[in-house]
C-alpha cells in the first residue's frame, strides 16, 4: 500500500489505498442528482448524502483509515471533539475491538456525546471550548500512551477524508453523469475539504463555506497563515474550530479554490429546506454547504454541475422540530 510520511499531503495513490482499506468498514453513501431548476437555480446539481455514513458522518472514514493505517496501543484511542468525530471514532474503535476515551467541550450536543457513549466509548467533558477538550485530550494521551486521532489536522485523518471525493467522481461516472465543475463543502477544522483537494487537486473547484461567526480557514487564507479565531455559530459543535493548523492550511493551497461565509439564518434555512422538500434531518454543520448555494452567496457559472455535500446528520430532533 502506497504510504506517506508525517510530512507530506496525501497523494492520489494514497487515496486510493485508503479506499481500499477502509472500503468493508464505510458505507458508499447515495447521490441524490437534481435537475435544472432545482432550489430555483438553473444549474444541475449533485447532493452528496455523507450525512448517511457510519455514526451520521464523513468522519468515520478518517477514523478507520487512522485505525487501520497505524498501531494501536493496549491503551486504546483518543480524540477531541465537538461530537461527530469523537462518535466515529468511538464507532469505528468499536468495530475493530479496542478501548476509546473523547473528550468533548460543554458546548457539544447531549444528542452527540449520548452518541458517543452509545457506541461503546467513554465521554469526558473536557473545558468549555474545543480547545479545553483538546488539551485534555493531548495530556491523556501523553500520560496513557493511547494513540490520539486528529479530528482534523493529522494527514491520516485527511487521507480517510479524501476517499468522499473520490467515490463522489467514481459514482457520477458510473451513473453516466458529468464531473464536477464545482463543488461546495462545509469547513470546520478542514480535514474533509483539505483531503478532497489533495484528491481533486484543482481538477474540481472546491468552495468551502463557513459560518461567519466560526471562520478559521477563511482567516488563514486571508492572513497567509493559521491564526485564531472566535467562534460563535449555530454550527460551532461541529464546525467550531479555532485555528485550522498547518497540515490543513498547506493542504488548502493544493485544491481549493475558495472560502466564503454565511450567516446562522442562511443555515438555518437550508436545514429547513432540506427537512421540507426531501425529509433530510441535518444538522446546521450538514446543511451549511447547501446554505451557500440557496442563499445566493454563491453563484455557479452558467451550466456549471454544481456538488453540495451534505456532511452530518447529528441533529438533536427536538433542535430540529423547534
Amino acid at each position: 500500500m502506497p504510504t506517506q510520511t508525517s510530512s507530506e499531503a496525501p497523494s492520489q495513490d494514497a487515496i486510493r489505498a485508503a479506499n481500499t482499506l477502509i472500503s468493508r468498514h464505510i458505507r458508499r453513501t447515495p447521490l441524490l442528482n437534481l435537475p435544472h431548476g432545482a432550489f430555483g437555480i438553473e444549474n444541475p446539481i449533485s447532493l452528496k448524502l455523507e450525512f448517511l455514513q457510519h455514526a451520521g458522518s464523513f468522519k468515520s472514514r478518517g477514523a478507520f483509515y487512522s485505525l487501520l493505517s497505524q498501531q494501536v496501543p493496549a491503551a486504546g484511542v483518543t480524540a477531541a471533539s465537538g461530537g461527530n468525530h469523537g462518535a466515529a471514532v468511538a464507532y469505528a474503535a468499536r468495530m475493530l475491538g479496542h478501548r476509546a476515551r473523547i473528550f468533548v467541550p460543554e458546548i457539544s450536543s447531549p444528542s452527540k456525546i449520548a452518541k458517543i457513549r452509545e457506541f461503546g466509548a467513554e465521554a469526558v467533558v473536557g473545558g468549555a471550548r474545543y480547545d479545553d477538550a483538546q488539551a485534555a485530550c493531548d495530556a491523556y494521551a501523553a500520560a496513557s500512551g493511547a494513540l490520539k486521532i486528529h479530528p482534523f489536522g493529522a494527514w491520516a485523518t485527511m487521507t480517510g477524508q479524501a476517499t468522499t471525493a473520490l467515490e463522489w467522481q467514481e459514482q457520477l461516472a458510473r451513473e453516466e453523469l458529468p464531473p464536477l465543475d464545482v463543488a461546495l463543502v462545509a469547513v470546520g477544522g478542514g480535514g474533509l475539504i483539505g483531503g478532497m483537494g489533495c484528491w481533486w487537486r484543482g481538477h474540481t473547484r472546491l468552495v468551502g463555506v463557513e459560518p461567519e461567526g466560526s471562520c478559521a480557514l477563511h482567516a488563514a487564507l486571508e492572513a497567509g497563515h493559521p491564526v485564531d479565531v472566535g467562534v460563535d455559530s449555530i454550527a460551532a459543535d461541529s464546525l467550531g474550530a479555532r485555528n485550522v493548523g498547518d497540515k490543513v492550511f498547506a493542504a488548502a493551497r493544493i485544491g481549493i479554490g475558495e472560502v466564503m461565509l454565511v450567516s446562522d439564518e442562511a443555515i438555518r434555512a437550508a436545514q429547513k429546506l432540506l427537512w421540507s422538500e426531501f425529509r433530510i434531518a441535518a444538522e446546521p454543520g450538514g446543511a451549511t454547504a447547501l446554505a451557500a448555494l440557496l442563499s445566493g452567496r454563491y453563484r455557479p457559472a452558467p451550466e456549471a454541475h454544481v456538488g453540495v455535500l451534505v456532511c452530518g446528520a447529528n441533529v438533536d430532533p427536538a433542535t430540529l422540530a423547534a
